[in-house]
Formats: structure tokens, C-alpha cells, sequence
């Protein structure tokens, strides 16, 4: 044995990884004992394994997941693709998801859209080749078709969506009352007096955004106040955004008297330029975002938006894929779970 021994340890630096078959070369065994052994087989003395898993960890044998996965059918891998990480709503979510899913003895494998289309087809087809047992999402800005997301359903991998999904896909989804939320906010903004109110949205084609336009408009005319198309606008909503179409806002001749932005990113740039121009928050122009990022209640003024109950969707979200699990071959009944948000006020729109 330790004439192999040598051998193996002195070819160690030619070979690019260690395999099964190495290990068994060095003990002398077959290399389906070997495997038995690293995997706790009831058939195999605790001596063998114990001699197995020494010499493993002194070649620094790493197992082959995607080939236990294609062989067991279950690599018990969970593909998660959100737009980005640098959001406290996103990585929140990823955390409470991680957490549920860990305890039923899942890992996840997170990818970020950076809001492409592009980008989340590969992430896609990422996931799919290394075997995912399921894919948890939220859509990119940018995704209009929905092939790639179909690809997923057409091999029979469950598939649930967050805060960003659509409809026409038909798979589970857990999100908040987009459409009421805009209620919430133009409720708020005329109880502090404001009359015109500029919108500042995301990307129409995507349902929530689609939604809070919807809900915004029908607000105004709830309140008798006059819809202007042109103080509607539409972006990526980064803080980059916030600042241009702040800056486009207030060259109008008429000027709003508040903004409600769709998330708090481009908010706070939007606060930053009324800042700088020494226009006064909110006594000439009040600001409303969207997310309750921790940043909010940080700047001056504190920014007042809507909390979207992260930990929540992320818990309702993982809980919706170990369902899907459960249920294997029967036929799907579609659960579609919507939270009511929460207003919270801080200074940037209340008026003194």
C-alpha cells in the first residue's frame, strides 16, 4: 500500500483532480467500494471508510456533484436569480430563503440578471446544466419574452417566481399588492397637501411596475386631481436614473409638488439633485420610495416608502418550492400569495 502510496502522492502535481479511482488505486479496492464508502454505504466497515476518507482528504479529492446529481436523478441544488445582490430587499429575501431551504438540506446557487435579458438567459441555462432540483426567481427589467423561463417548466423543474413574475407563465408567485401600494402613497401625498404628482416607475411591460402605474393613476382620478402624461416616467430605477429624470423634472415649466418613485435607489437620487439645487424637501417638492431600504431612514431627510415584508416573501417563496417537491407528478394547483405593503412615513413627505 505504501509503495502506491508514493506513487499517487508523487504524481500528485501532474494531475489536474483527484478521482474515485485514484483513491481506490492507493487502497487497493474497486472503485465502487470506494464510492460506497464516501458516501456512509451501511455494507462498507467503519475501517474501510475511515481509511477512505483519510486518503480522500490527503489527495484532496473534491466529489463530482453534477455527476451524483445526473446519477441519483436529485443534486438537492437550488438555482435562485434575482436582478441584483446590492438590494437589502433582494438579499433579504436570499437569506430567509437559504435559511428554510437549509433546514430541508438544500443549497442554493444564487446568479444576478443586472436587470438583462441576456444575462438571465445564461443564468438559466447555467442552473439547468448543472441540474437544479428547482429555480426560484424575480424577473430582469429588461425580460419581455419568457422562452427561457418555459424551458424551465418544459423539463418538469419547478419553477416559483418573486415579486417580479408574470401571469402568462402560470407557476407560483409571492409578492405585495403593487396596485394598492400606489393607493397608499397618493393617499398619503394628498393628505399632505400635494396636488400634482409626478411618477417616477419602472419598465411597464413587467406586471408590478405595470401595476403601481395603474394604481398611481387611479389614485389621482380617485382624488379628483389631474393625470399628466408627461410627469410619467420610466427606467431602471437606479439611483443614476433618479438623478436624470429629477433633473428633467425640474426643467418643466410646471413643476410637481411631489414625486413617488418606484424604488428607493432612484429615490435618493432624486433627493440628492433637490438637495443640491436648494430645492426644500418636502415643503416644495415631497419624495416617496419604494422598498424600505435600510439607506431610508439614514439620509436627511429620512425618505419615506414602502415596506415590501422581504423575510416574509422570502419564508412563503421557499416554502411554494418544497410544496412543488412534495407534490412531484400531480398536477399543479397555482398558488399566487399577495401581501398587503405598509406606508411608512418618514420626513421627505411630511409636511409640518
Amino acid at each position: 500500500m505504501f509503495k502506491r502510496w508514493n506513487k499517487y502522492i508523487n504524481n500528485l502535481g501532474t494531475k489536474k483532480k483527484t478521482t474515485i479511482k485514484d483513491i481506490a488505486n492507493v487502497l487497493g479496492l474497486t472503485p465502487s467500494a470506494v464510492s460506497k464508502a464516501l458516501n456512509n454505504h451501511p455494507r462498507i466497515s467503519e475501517k474501510t471508510k475511515s481509511s477512505v476518507q483519510q486518503v480522500a482528504k490527503n489527495l484532496n479529492y473534491q466529489p463530482n456533484y453534477l455527476a451524483s446529481a445526473l446519477r441519483r436523478g436529485k443534486s438537492n441544488l437550488v438555482g435562485v436569480i434575482i436582478p441584483r445582490a446590492n438590494s437589502n430587499f433582494f438579499s433579504a429575501v436570499l437569506e430567509s430563503v437559504e435559511n428554510v431551504l437549509h433546514e430541508k438540506g438544500y443549497n442554493i446557487i444564487i446568479s444576478q440578471s443586472y436587470e438583462s435579458f441576456e444575462k438571465e438567459c445564461r443564468n438559466i441555462d447555467a442552473l439547468l446544466f448543472t441540474q437544479v432540483d428547482g429555480v426560484i426567481a424575480s424577473l430582469a427589467n429588461e425580460t419581455k419574452d419568457f422562452s427561457a423561463y418555459e424551458k424551465i417548466k418544459a423539463k418538469g423543474i419547478p419553477l416559483v417566481l418573486f415579486d417580479r413574475g408574470e401571469n402568462d407563465l402560470g407557476v407560483d408567485y409571492i409578492g405585495i399588492d403593487d396596485y394598492e401600494s400606489s393607493h397608499m402613497v397618493v393617499d398619503h401625498l394628498v393628505s399632505q397637501h400635494c396636488k400634482r404628482i409626478a411618477h417616477i416607475g419602472g419598465y411597464s411591460h413587467t406586471r408590478i411596475f405595470k401595476n403601481r402605474i395603474r394604481g398611481y393613476r387611479d389614485a389621482l382620478q380617485k382624488h379628483k386631481l389631474p393625470l399628466d402624461e408627461n410627469l410619467i416616467y420610466e427606467c431602471n430605477l437606479t439611483k443614476k436614473n433618479g438623478r436624470s429624470v429629477m433633473e428633467e423634472i425640474l426643467l418643466l415649466e410646471n413643476r410637481p409638488d411631489a414625486v413617488y418613485v418606484a424604488g428607493d435607489y432612484a429615490a435618493l437620487g432624486a433627493l440628492e439633485v433637490l438637495k443640491e439645487k436648494g430645492i426644500k424637501v418636502p415643503e416644495e417638492i415631497a419624495i416617496v420610495g419604494f422598498g424600505n431600504e435600510p439607506f431610508t431612514s439614514l439620509v436627511t431627510p429620512s425618505i419615506t416608502t414602502i415596506e415590501q415584508h422581504s423575510t416574509e416573501i422570502g419564508r412563503l417563496t421557499a416554502e411554494a418550492f418544497l410544496r412543488r417537491i412534495d407534490e412531484g407528478d400531480k398536477p399543479p394547483s397555482l398558488n399566487k400569495i399577495i401581501l398587503e405593503a405598509e406606508l411608512v412615513v418618514r420626513g421627505s413627505s411630511k409636511k409640518k
